[in-house]
């Protein structure tokens, strides 16, 4: 089993940078993909960015490609969502999550571990 603790989110303007961290306990960290996911107030979770177990291979929902980096540090059990040029419509709660398949997959019932979230608010 897993555990997840994101951090990092707040209130920003446009055209500002966030760091967010997740952390995870276990040993086992280390063989789950993890993904970012993020929900507005009245819409659906959707997928914002995963990366493979360790970290060979990277994907972004296109809302976000080339703004975003993913990344993570085995090591400390932690993985990040860089976040640069940020927009009002990036606003949400920001989900960290494990899959402990291989298999790509932006499908959010995929994933088996879930962080409580971190508020991200981007001001116009």
């Amino acid at each position: 089993q897993v555990q997840l603790v994101e951090s990092g989110g707040g209130l920003v303007q446009a055209g500002a940078s966030l760091r967010l961290s997740c952390a995870g306990s276990g040993r086992t960290f280390r063989s789950y993909a993890m993904g970012w996911f993020r929900q507005a107030p009245g819409k659906e979770r959707e997928f914002v960015a995963r990366i493979s177990s360790l970290g060979r291979t990277t994907m972004y929902a296109d809302s976000v490609k080339g703004r975003f980096t993913i990344s993570r540090d085995n090591a400390k059990n932690t993985v990040y969502l860089q976040m640069n040029s940020l927009k009002p419509e990036d606003t949400a709660v920001y989900y960290c999550a494990a899959d402990r398949e291989p298999i790509s997959t932006m499908t959010a019932s995929r994933y088996d571990y879930w962080g409580q979230g971190t508020q991200v608010t981007v001001s116009s």
